[in-house]
């Protein structure tokens, strides 16, 4: 007999909600089988185990749920492997495409971030090498008797 799971089973063994394995299956990701009064009760074979974890694999790679049910169903279907094959290519070379222009953002990012950090620093060190006194007489202040650099009169 084939080994089954229920839904707590595999939310369990791949840390999901159960809301979560509902869901996949509204997307169509799973198909489990319905039992019970009313086919209330899930019952999931080898096969939505192995669509589950290739799903969550696909989803830490970045893809949608609806690419990653598009490249799954490639193995459903009858095994033209050649087709397949080339589908999965060209959604491959898309999806790096997109990847290498968030990564060309992201360094583009993190370019601009460090150059404010080198003017802060160079701000921070100018400022903290100029004399207290130089620094104060270089803000003239009015005290509250009006003249400047004069002590304030109490």
């Amino acid at each position: 007999m084939a080994l089954t799971y229920n839904i707590s089973d595999l939310a369990k063994e791949f840390d999901l909600t159960t809301r979560a394995m509902r869901f996949y299956e509204d997307m169509g990701l799973l198909q489990p089988e319905r039992t019970g009064p009313g086919g209330r009760s899930r019952v999931y074979s080898g096969r939505d185990r192995t669509r589950l974890k290739l799903t969550l694999r696909a989803k830490r790679l970045g893809f949608s749920l609806s690419e990653a049910k598009e490249i799954i169903d490639m193995y459903d279907s009858p095994r033209d492997t050649g087709a397949q094959l080339q589908k999965f290519l060209l959604v491959l070379a898309e999806h790096q495409k997109q990847l290498e222009a968030q990564m060309t953002d992201l360094q583009a990012n993190l370019d601009e971030l460090k150059e404010h950090q080198r003017e802060a620093r160079a701000l921070l060190a100018a400022s903290s090498k100029k004399p207290a006194a130089s620094r104060s007489a270089a803000k003239p202040s009015t005290q509250p008797n009006g003249d400047k650099n004069e002590p304030a009169r109490t």
